[in-house]
């Protein structure tokens, strides 16, 4: 059986692609208010507002491409049983052909039924406008935790960090909640990596490259790949 390779990705990894992040010093929320666009009251004060701000998100991934952080955890999947859990809500982790990808936040090229959570719709690059019906006739919005939502997919998320023999954290301040709590759920024997340019708190034993993704990702991918990965 192949060893489980657990990886957490945030905004640090898209960002080498070209997707805008929120907290850098340029980011989005020194264009918006979270409480304008990232909350359910935002929407339903604005719903046009925040419909426009996720359609601009959007319109983005789709300009943008996979960078070599994304293709180079493709590569361990050729040894590994590689899961993949991100905090971004774009799909360059599957554009890049990694095959088991968890998102935590949601995902842009989703939506969903604003009165049934869990009746979700593949809505690809299309723009979500104020009459957009769900399949149960509800309006569509999009499929995105925002601030004060519940995080349906952190126990999986949890169960997975569980049984990871390596895990990986790329491109996350490790400052947002619950994702960062996760790394309280790998064994204390599992060998952790981190790669990220900025410093981040982390307190375990774990190996550091303070670099960006596209350099920093193809280290760790070296080194296990020069490890027994059964």
């Amino acid at each position: 059986m192949k060893k489980k390779v657990v990886v957490l990705t945030g905004a640090g990894i898209s960002a080498e692609s070209g997707i805008s992040t929120f907290r850098d010093s340029d980011g989005l929320w020194e264009q918006y208010r979270v409480e304008d666009v990232a909350t359910y009251d935002a929407y339903l004060r604005n719903p046009e507002l925040v419909l426009n701000f996720y359609n601009e998100r959007r319109r983005q991934l789709f300009q943008v491409k996979p960078n070599e952080g994304h293709r180079q955890l493709v590569r361990l999947e050729e040894k590994y049983d590689v899961r993949i859990i991100t905090q971004n809500i774009d799909n360059l982790h599957e554009q890049a052909g990694s095959t088991h990808v968890l998102h935590l936040h949601g995902l842009l090229t989703q939506a969903r039924s604003d009165r049934d959570d869990n009746l979700i719709v593949d809505i690809g690059d299309r723009d979500i406008h104020i009459g957009d019906k769900a399949p149960d006739g509800a309006q569509l919005r999009p499929h995105i935790v925002w601030f004060g939502e519940a995080v349906p997919n952190i126990e999986p998320a949890a169960e997975l960090c569980e049984k990871a023999d390596y895990f990986i954290v790329v491109g996350t301040s490790m400052n947002v909640y619950p994702a960062a709590g996760l790394i309280h759920y790998v064994p204390r024997s599992t060998p952790c990596y981190l790669v990220d340019p900025k410093a981040v708190p982390i307190s375990r034993p774990i190996t550091i490259f303070q670099e960006k993704a596209g350099t920093g990702v193809k280290k760790v991918v070296d080194e296990l790949l020069n490890q027994p990965s059964e």
